[in-house]
């Protein structure tokens, strides 16, 4: 299929939020997708510059992070370079930013800042959308 396009909102808090959409992100990636990231609300701390101290697992999930090192799973930081390197788009939700008083230098390189209509304008023409 030419001109394949995944589009997904991270939106929601934690680590497991940040596994999914960056597995997704790179798997689409690797598949020769265009690949948009929309982060909106909690979701900005994965692309955080302090991810690493802002992103934990929900309890009960405590356990997660023994498999995660076990079978050799990338880190956040890892993933979000093998995202970069691949092209994936992070779009840092503007509204949200000006909101919680961020800027655009909290966050880690490669990232721009954009409004829902700069997602939605990737988004209309993605065949597969997904919200975390």
């Amino acid at each position: 299929m030419a001109n394949k396009k995944v589009a997904i909102i991270a939106s929601s808090p934690g680590l497991e939020t940040a596994y999914k959409a960056l597995n997704i992100a790179t798997a689409a990636a690797a598949l020769d997708a265009e690949v948009a990231i929309f982060f909106s609300f909690e979701g900005l701390s994965i692309i955080h510059k302090d991810a690493e101290q802002m992103l934990k697992l929900r309890l009960g999930n405590e356990g997660l992070a023994e498999g995660f090192k076990k079978v050799n799973v990338p880190t956040v930081p890892q993933l979000l370079d093998m995202a970069k390197e691949s092209g994936v788009r992070m779009i840092a939700c503007q509204m949200t930013v000006d909101v919680m008083g961020l800027e655009k230098d909290h966050f880690i390189d490669g990232v721009e800042l954009g409004g829902a209509a700069a997602f939605l304008d990737f988004a209309f023409d993605a065949q597969v959308t997904l919200n975390f």
